[in-house]
């Protein structure tokens, strides 16, 4: 009977698999040769981990803020105050991933850059590690793209400087100038940056970041990293809700995770005022 069961399944494979190679017109993923590696030792090293200069970071965010429409700067100047008066709005502490391009303008964590043929994989430490994937092989967007919240982004070569195109995110992606401060781009948000090694410690992020919903024209910003090459900079596995939980046991001895109980935002049983 057992066997029986299986043959509609392996008959639908070869059958799928038949009418899959008959198309021949799906876009596909070669596997790298040797002389795409070998291609690679040209390109700019920019592999590693790198941690965000945050006092450019504050500096960008006082002397080039972005061009906000007047109706959001009414929002933005509302934020800062809630900020100011230690009510801050929640901007990447809500378990959503941070998204483009608040992933690169605001990060506070380590990021490690993984260059393969065909892709620049940039992944880091927030929300159950940040992903994402810029891919060098000459595709296009896709017609009818997926919105994200890293949206999907091309990138190519001019020399040193590794150029990205970013689209189809999410509505909900904020556009953020600090942890507190910022707005979802509502839509239609298109990203250019310019990556490109300063010196050998450092990397600038030039972006040039169009959302016409918040935006009066588009906004030229840059961002630093700091190269690390200490392993104790590796980068590791961050999760949102974690701290919302204890190690526990279960009723079978198992390992868990324990919802802390909270009593008006402090852990029950804790000593903190």
């Amino acid at each position: 009977m057992k066997i029986h069961r299986f043959w509609p399944l392996i008959g639908f494979g070869i059958a799928a698999h038949t009418a899959f190679a008959a198309a021949g017109n799906e876009p596909i993923n070669p596997p790298p040769t040797l002389s795409d590696w070998q291609a690679m030792a040209k390109l700019p090293d920019l592999g590693g981990v790198w941690t965000p200069l945050i006092s450019d970071q504050v500096a960008q965010e006082r002397s080039n803020p972005p061009p906000w429409k007047p109706e959001i700067a009414k929002q933005v100047e509302h934020m800062y105050a809630e900020e100011k008066a230690g009510r801050p709005f929640p901007i990447i502490d809500h378990c959503f991933p941070t998204g483009m391009p608040s992933y690169m303008l605001i990060t506070h964590n380590a990021f490690e850059i993984l260059l393969t043929p065909g892709r620049v994989t940039l992944l880091g430490e927030g929300d159950g590690n940040r992903l994402r994937r810029i891919y060098t092989d000459g595709r296009p967007h896709p017609q009818d793209p997926d919105p994200s919240f890293h949206g999907h982004s091309i990138g190519h070569w001019e020399g040193q400087t590794l150029v990205v195109d970013t689209v189809a995110l999410l509505p909900q992606a904020y556009l953020a100038v600090n942890e507190a401060v910022g707005v979802p781009n509502n839509g239609d948000m298109h990203i250019v940056e310019r990556i490109h090694i300063l010196d050998g410690h450092t990397l600038a992020d030039d972006l040039e970041i169009t959302a016409n919903k918040l935006l009066s024209k588009p906004w030229k910003t840059t961002r630093k990293y700091i190269r690390q090459r200490a392993q104790k900079y590796d980068i590791v596995e961050g999760v949102c809700e974690q701290g919302s939980y204890n190690d526990a046991v279960d009723k079978d001895g198992n390992s868990i995770f324990a919802p802390i109980k909270f009593h008006q935002g402090v852990p029950v049983g804790s000593d903190s005022k």
